[in-house]
C-alpha cells in the first residue's frame, strides 16, 4: 500500500473529528448557498429588496395570494450568471389580495391591508394588469402599445376577454409563502439571510487573504533577518497589537469611508498582526535548522529559502490561525454593520438586520433579530470547530497565536 502524503494524513486525521467535519459541512453548505445567491432565493430581485409594506412583520410560514401587476418598463431577462451575481429586476408590482373576480374588462379584488383591518375593494383594468400600459378603446376593439413599441389589438368579446382572464389567473395570481417571515418593510427574511451569508463569507474570505499576504510578508522578514529589521517590524506590530480590533477597524473605516469594499480592507488590515507574530516566531525557530543551512550552502537566495523551504513547513499553524481569523472577521463585520459602519442599506447583512429589528424582541416578533443572530452564532461556531479540528489534525499541541 502506498504511503499517504502529509496532506492526505492531515485530511484523514481531520475526518476522524466528526464535530469538526460537521462544521466544515455547514460552512460548505452556506458558501454554496451564498454563491448561488439569487438562483435559490425566493426573492430574486437585486439585494432582495422587494418591499410589500402591507406584509410587514409576518410570522414564519405565512402565505398570501398576490396579484402581480405588470410594470410599464423595459426590463431585460438576465442570463443565469448575471442573475446569480446581481439578481433579476422584477417584472411585476405585487399586490396582496384576499379574493378576486373578473367583470368585463376589469378584475375586482379585495386588497389585504392587515390582519385586523377589513380588505380594501379595488379594481384594475385587465389589460393594464397583463401588459402594464393603459389600453386605448376604439369601439369593440382595444389597442395596447407595449414599451417596446409593439402594438397589440384585442376584441372585447367574451371569448377574447376569457383568454386574458386565463392568462392573468395562470401567470399573475400566485401563492407566495414566506418561510421565515418578513421584516418590517415586508421583505422576505429568508432571501435576505441567504444574501447576508454571501456578504459575511465574502468579508471573511477577502479579509483573511489580505491578512495572510501582509502578515506572512512582514512576519517572514522580521523572523528571518532579525536585527534592526526585526526590531522595527516588531515595534509596528506591537503598537497595532495593543489597539482593540474593533476600534482599529472603526478608525480605518472612518479613513476609507462607509461601504462593503472598505470593510474588506479595514478588517483585513486589523488582523494581519496576529499572522505576522505567528509567522515571525515560526520562522525564527526554523531558520537555524539543518535543511535551511543546507539551502544556504547550496547558494539559494533568501527569498527562495523563505518561500520554498520555511513557509511550507509552517503552513499548518497558518491555516489554523486563518480559520480562527475567518470567524473573527465575520464577528467584526457584524459588529460594524450593527454600528452603521458596514455595508449600507438596502444591502442585507446579518449585523444590519439585527440593528433594524432588535427593538422587536420584546414585541412578540423576536424572530426578526434572533434569526440573523443565530446565523452569526452558527457560522462562527462552525469555524471554531474547524479550527479545533485543524489544530488536532496538524498536531499543533501548544502553539499560541500570541508569540
Amino acid at each position: 500500500m502506498a504511503e499517504l502524503t502529509p496532506s492526505q494524513r492531515t485530511w484523514k486525521a481531520f475526518k476522524r473529528n466528526k464535530i469538526a467535519l460537521a462544521g466544515l459541512v455547514f460552512i460548505a453548505f452556506s458558501a454554496l448557498t451564498g454563491t448561488l445567491g439569487y438562483l435559490v432565493m425566493p426573492d430574486a430581485t437585486p439585494l432582495a429588496n422587494n418591499m410589500t409594506i402591507q406584509l410587514g412583520i409576518k410570522k414564519p410560514g405565512s402565505e398570501f395570494t398576490m396579484l402581480r401587476i405588470r410594470l410599464n418598463a423595459p426590463i431585460d431577462t438576465l442570463g443565469i450568471f448575471s442573475k446569480m451575481l446581481f439578481g433579476q429586476p422584477s417584472f411585476y408590482n405585487d399586490v396582496p389580495i384576499t379574493s378576486y373576480r373578473f367583470f368585463k374588462d376589469s378584475i375586482l379584488v379585495d386588497e389585504y391591508v392587515g390582519d385586523e383591518d377589513r380588505p380594501i375593494k379595488s379594481s384594475y383594468n385587465v389589460f393594464e394588469v397583463a401588459y402594464g400600459v393603459k389600453p386605448v378603446y376604439d369601439g369593440s376593439k382595444v389597442s395596447v402599445t407595449l414599451c417596446t413599441g409593439k402594438n397589440l389589438i384585442f376584441g372585447l368579446s367574451d371569448s377574447q376577454l376569457s383568454l386574458i382572464y386565463k392568462q392573468i389567473t395562470r401567470e399573475q395570481i400566485i401563492k407566495r409563502r414566506f418561510w421565515l417571515g418578513t421584516d418590517v418593510h415586508g421583505r422576505d427574511l429568508l432571501s435576505r439571510l441567504i444574501l447576508g451569508a454571501r456578504v459575511s463569507l465574502a468579508v471573511g474570505f477577502v479579509s483573511v487573504i489580505i491578512s495572510l499576504l501582509l502578515g506572512i510578508l512582514v512576519g517572514s522578514l522580521a523572523g528571518y533577518f532579525g536585527g534592526w529589521v526585526d526590531a522595527s517590524l516588531s515595534w509596528i506590530m506591537n503598537i497595532l497589537w495593543a489597539l482593540p480590533a474593533l476600534l482599529l477597524v472603526i478608525a480605518i473605516s472612518f479613513a476609507l469611508g462607509k461601504g462593503l469594499w472598505q470593510i474588506f480592507i479595514a478588517v483585513g488590515l486589523s488582523m494581519w498582526v496576529e499572522v505576522g507574530r505567528l509567522v515571525r516566531g515560526q520562522v525564527m525557530s526554523l531558520k537555524q535548522t539543518e535543511f535551511v543551512e543546507a539551502a544556504r550552502a547550496m547558494g539559494f537566495n533568501n527569498a527562495r529559502i523563505i518561500r520554498r523551504h520555511i513557509l511550507p513547513n509552517i503552513i499548518g499553524p497558518i491555516l489554523v490561525l486563518a480559520s480562527s481569523n475567518f470567524a473573527s472577521a465575520i464577528l467584526l463585520e457584524a459588529g460594524l454593520s450593527f454600528l452603521g459602519f458596514g455595508a449600507q442599506p438596502p444591502m442585507p447583512t446579518w449585523g444590519s438586520m439585527i440593528k433594524e429589528h432588535y427593538g422587536y424582541i420584546i414585541m412578540n416578533s423576536a424572530f426578526l433579530a434572533i434569526l440573523p443572530g443565530l446565523a452569526i452564532m452558527l457560522m462562527v461556531y462552525s469555524f471554531n470547530l474547524v479550527t479545533v479540528g485543524m489544530r488536532d489534525a496538524f498536531d499543533i499541541k501548544s502553539q499560541s497565536t500570541r508569540i
